[in-house]
């Protein structure tokens, strides 16, 4: 007599149609594209424009909430008509902005709101003025502004005063700049005057749409409000060995807010 038991076989799972996974798996997809056109969605910044609240190769998160929901919001570009704002609300002074640039929609730009519908803005030998006002502005040494190959510049830092209190840092690259000296705008009913912290080089409200710039940018083109770095990697190190290109990421400017 054999010792040896016979092992019945396991009972085999029963296979899941693939139509269950795979509306599993676009339901999944759903979620997160639903997830990132009501919440929040990271961007990527590419030029030093806002330099240096913001360097290039920082990762950012805009929270589309604060300004309600337009075409704008979806994260992927899509032509509709225009419709307005679902709980639309304006920025405050100071806030930074992602928005789709009016002149491809397919770009998506980042810049700081400095002027309100009904706000007359101007520029006075590199100074903002405000409603007939110059805005704040105090020195705080000096700063090098980045290029994306990793080239720097000497920069003057600056700290300015929005009305309403916002401070923030701004560089100047040059004494006298191509955009220090500006016609007074008033700012029509559903725009914004926009502008970068690397006043030298950037191409925002100072500059219209056909040259390059924003000009003064719809609200409707909204995507979303800037609250954080999640992460920064700095591309000049691409020119170095690959294996120290981890040295590149910034560590310090990970998980900070943006202000």
């Amino acid at each position: 007599m054999s010792d040896q038991q016979d092992i019945a076989p396991a009972a085999q799972k029963p296979s899941r149609p693939w139509t269950r996974s795979l509306v599993e798996i676009i339901a999944a997809f759903l979620v997160v594209m639903a997830a990132k056109g009501a919440l929040a969605e990271p961007f990527y910044v590419p030029s030093g424009s806002m330099e240096p609240t913001l360097l290039i190769g920082d990762a950012l998160l805009a929270s589309k909430y604060p300004y309600g929901y337009s075409a704008a919001s979806l994260p992927v570009n899509v032509a509709l008509p225009a419709t307005g704002r679902v709980f639309g609300a304006l920025p405050d002074r100071g806030d930074v902005v992602v928005f789709r640039w009016p002149g491809d929609t397919s770009q998506v730009w980042v810049k700081r709101v400095v002027g309100l519908p009904g706000d007359r803005v101007q520029m006075r030998e590199g100074r903002l003025w405000i409603n007939g006002e110059p805005v704040a502005m105090r020195p705080d040494g000096r700063g090098e502004a980045e290029d994306e190959s990793g080239g720097v510049t000497p920069a003057a830092r600056f700290a300015e005063t929005l009305p309403g209190g916002r401070e923030h840092i701004l560089f100047k690259l040059k004494e006298h700049g191509f955009l220090d000296n500006t016609r007074e705008v008033t700012v029509p009913p559903d725009r914004l005057f926009v502008m970068g912290d690397n006043r030298d080089n950037s191409a925002d409200s100072r500059v219209s749409v056909a040259d390059g710039g924003v000009g003064l940018l719809p609200v409707e083109n909204l995507v979303g409000r800037v609250d954080a770095i999640v992460g920064s990697w700095d591309l000049g190190i691409k020119s170095q060995p690959v294996w120290t290109w981890l040295s590149g990421f910034r560590i310090a400017r990970s998980f900070s807010s943006v202000h």
